[in-house]
């Protein structure tokens, strides 16, 4: 089994799913007592979220390749971080280290291509959504890419950030949430990527007439593919 490095702590939350989803999963695989092998360092929030703001993304780069180098000295085969938003560094992390990142827009948009899906739409931060550093890697490999409305940033990020992050999963917010993916879906998506961790918390399959592709969920069985290879 390869050692499975972890950048965390964006939220602890999201750190937190995917530490029991990789140590479930290799229960579930391998049986017993078997649980993953993994490195993991978890960073201050307060401190990426800060730098985020302030756009100091050259900061965030620092903390977040420095964090990496921990993880692969602590003998990580390959590289997670426990975020979509981040992934905005996600070079200048891989840059930084000697071992791969297993990067969440190609596992993402790989999923969505297996099950037929030409036209996804994407959900998470406001940043995220506004920004098209995630949104292009998807596009890259052949998808069209919707995100919500802008006048629905400000409500997601809110439920995000004042919500799920501190584990608060409300009903209203799942009947905002899934309103939000049936506008996309009347706007041509096929399916829709909780590119939050946090929104897995809060949105389920069931909840969705269309396909639903939850980032953790596919993030931690490609790893588990790979660290089981």
């Amino acid at each position: 089994m390869q050692t499975i490095g972890l950048i965390g702590g964006m939220s602890w939350e999201s750190s937190a799913l995917y530490y029991e989803a990789l140590n479930r999963g290799v229960e579930q695989r391998l049986g017993g007592f078997r649980s993953a092998k993994t490195a993991m360092t978890s960073v201050d929030f307060a401190e990426v979220t800060a730098l985020q703001e302030a756009e100091d993304w050259d900061g965030v780069a620092a903390i977040l390749s420095d964090a990496a180098v921990s993880v692969e000295r602590a003998g990580a085969d390959f590289l997670m971080l426990c975020t979509t938003t981040f992934h905005r560094v996600a070079e200048q992390v891989q840059d930084a280290v000697g071992i791969p990142l297993l990067h969440l827009g190609d596992v993402v948009a790989e999923a969505c291509k297996a099950e037929g899906v030409e036209t996804v739409a994407l959900l998470g931060t406001q940043f995220a959504m506004s920004r098209t550093f995630f949104t292009d890697r998807i596009a890259s490999h052949g998808l069209g890419v919707l995100v919500p409305d802008e006048a629905r940033h400000d409500e997601l990020n809110r439920i995000i950030y004042d919500e799920l992050v501190h584990g608060k999963v409300l009903d209203d917010s799942r009947r905002a949430v899934v309103g939000m993916i049936s506008e996309l879906w009347d706007a041509g998506a096929g399916g829709v990527i909780l590119g939050c961790s946090e929104l897995e918390l809060l949105v389920r399959q069931a909840d969705s007439e269309i396909p639903v592709f939850p980032c953790t969920s596919l993030h931690v069985a490609t790893a588990l593919d790979r660290a089981l290879a």
